[in-house]
């Protein structure tokens, strides 16, 4: 049995740390936080899963 690799590339959206913070409205503290944690870019997941986002209650 032999292994082997996908043909398909696949691509995972990377964003920059100060957009992400600016376009979800994050604060200051937040923005250094990933900042340190990451650096100046990380994926989409990693931003999601790693910023405290308020409940958005009707």
């Amino acid at each position: 049995m032999e292994r082997t690799e996908p043909e398909v590339e696949v691509s995972v959206p990377v964003w920059s740390v100060d957009e992400y913070a600016k376009r979800r409205g994050l604060s200051e503290e937040e923005r250094r936080r990933l900042s340190q944690l990451f650096g100046a870019f990380a994926t989409a997941c990693e931003l999601q899963h790693n910023t405290s986002q308020p409940a958005r209650w009707r």
